[in-house]
């Protein structure tokens, strides 16, 4: 029978029940609470380990078949090696040789590298994906091929359907740069270093059985362990584990771009102006040529008005590790490392702390640190009339993108879009968006090559900018200036079968993705 339909608080119709598991909707900022307590995995005892704390065993097959693996099962990996992940595939190279098969691939992304494990969806290997995808995965799951329903969460709603229970991995595989035999794993030393690997630690803390993978065995302990060995059952030493050349994340230069540097300037202006950049304030911005234009703009004003920013979040990269270096800002509180500058620093810096999920974006928890971000800069591929944004697909329905951190940043005190006011002469500002991956109460600033626009219950930021000679304008001016150069948008042809569910922050249902009728 067809799953039944329900509508969410931002309007959207969501099925009751996922892969057969129940789907609760969407029902506003800070409305869904749950009861119980966090998961847990099996009680461990030491009787079943080496007392030399040697756990290495000689292949990456035999701890799988140690661990247990068997069909319908559940795997973890991470994708601190970003493009350069060698682990996922092999995982699954293994896994079709065992003739294991209906299993569910749990990464907290996916790269273009991964496309090869398609042919695994195909045969039935992989039944689905509950991961960000990216390229050719998306593409795949919104031509309906996936035999299962596709589920997104940001990075901290990740860790908050492992910490919960929603999610149950049986094997989580830890792709690690430096490891001992005992298990205790960093990503900061060694050949393949790829920078901190936090979002690897709730696989580590609640899976089943966790395996540690590496091309660096060193002497017990690899210190700093951020990954603790005592949480782990196997370790395993391959070849290469990663290639760290292609941990780089998007654009790694500011943009060239006249309307991109546009775009930058006036937000950088417009911060400014609004009192938002002051001594000891707090930002977050990704690798985008965009993001990283803004943040040599902040890094001018910080200069001009000699003062400091308290704290950074990273993503990092050379610019901000330079701020970092120059005394702009006393601390970067990383995430992820975007290129080996930032692992360099994170290596060398004692400034420069890495972070985790857990601590940057779980909403249950008893606080993180998204909140706590005076500013931050985000993009979007598309912002409707009300301020909800998409990120997950594009105008034309196809799922490409993950969400990344990008929900959990929308808590931060001021959310910024720095977007372009079409692509590809396609508007993108809607009267709806495709995908609502984010609640417009919780976006504050649309910035365009054209214009401001400022969420109309900002009423303090409103007032502050009163007199402003920046161009400062209402979201619907800004949509019918789009609409007069390229014509109104167009909506995708999509059909009623849901290929994909996007949870938010709390574990409910936000929206779903429609196959496209190509």
């Amino acid at each position: 029978m067809p799953t039944q339909l329900v509508k969410n608080l931002v309007g959207r119709m969501i099925p009751t029940e996922i892969n057969g598991e129940p789907a609760i909707p969407y029902q506003g900022i800070g409305k869904y609470r749950p009861n119980g307590q966090k998961y847990a995995p099996k009680i461990s005892t030491c009787i079943d380990y080496p007392s030399d704390g040697n756990k290495l065993v000689p292949t990456l097959k035999s701890a799988l078949e140690k661990a247990g693996l068997k069909d319908g099962m559940t795997l973890s990996t991470h994708h601190h090696f970003r493009n350069g992940d060698l682990v996922s595939n092999l995982i699954f190279d293994i896994a079709k040789e065992m003739g294991v098969k209906n299993l569910r691939w749990f990464p907290s992304a996916s790269f273009p590298c991964h496309e090869y494990l398609i042919k695994y969806l195909e045969d039935g290997t992989i039944s689905h994906i509950e991961g960000s995808m990216n390229g050719q995965l998306g593409k795949y799951c919104s031509q309906g091929k996936m035999k299962k329903t596709a589920v997104l969460r940001s990075h901290g709603g990740r860790y908050q359907a492992v910490q919960d229970g929603e999610v149950k991995i049986d094997i989580a595989v830890i792709g690690a740069s430096c490891a001992d035999a005992f298990g205790n794993a960093n990503g900061l030393n060694g050949p393949s270093a790829s920078g901190l690997i936090g979002f690897a630690l709730a696989d580590s803390q609640y899976a089943e059985k966790v395996i540690v993978v590496t091309d660096n065995i060193v002497p017990f302990p690899c210190y700093p362990w951020q990954i603790q060995g005592n949480n782990v059952d196997y370790t395993v030493k391959i070849d290469k584990v990663g290639i760290p050349e292609k941990i780089v994340s998007g654009t790694t230069e500011v943009t060239k771009s006249p309307d991109r540097l546009l775009i930058a300037e006036l937000t950088a202006r417009f911060c400014e102006e609004a009192g938002l950049i002051k001594d000891g304030f707090s930002f977050q911005a990704g690798a985008g040529g965009t993001a990283l234009s803004i943040g040599n703009f902040f890094a001018d004003i910080m200069r001009k008005k000699g003062i400091k920013a308290r704290f950074a979040r990273g993503g990092s990269n050379k610019y901000l590790v330079n701020a970092l270096e120059e005394g702009l800002i006393e601390y970067i509180l990383d995430g992820q490392t975007f290129d080996l500058d930032g692992v360099r620093s994170m290596r060398e810096n004692p400034n420069h702390v890495d972070t985790s999920p857990f601590t940057s974006y779980n909403y249950h928890g008893k606080g993180n640190f998204a909140s706590m971000v005076d500013v931050v800069i985000l993009g979007a591929t598309e912002v409707d009339l009300n301020y909800n944004a998409n990120v997950v697909t594009h105008s034309d329905g196809y799922l490409l993108h993950g969400i990344g951190g990008w929900q959990n940043c929308l808590f931060s005190k001021n959310v910024i879009l720095p977007i372009p006011l079409f692509r590809d002469r396609i508007p993108v500002i809607k009267d709806e968006v495709t995908t609502i991956c984010g609640p417009g109460e919780l976006i504050d600033i649309i910035v365009t090559e054209r214009g401001i626009a400022i969420n109309p219950l900002r009423t303090d930021l409103i007032s502050r900018m009163k007199g402003s000679k920046l161009p400062i304008k209402t979201i619907q001016q800004l949509k019918a200036e789009a609409d007069a150069i390229c014509g109104p948008s167009k909506k995708p042809n999509l059909s009623d079968e849901i290929v994909a569910a996007i949870k938010w922050v709390d574990g409910t249902v936000i929206d779903v993705v429609h196959r496209v009728i190509e």
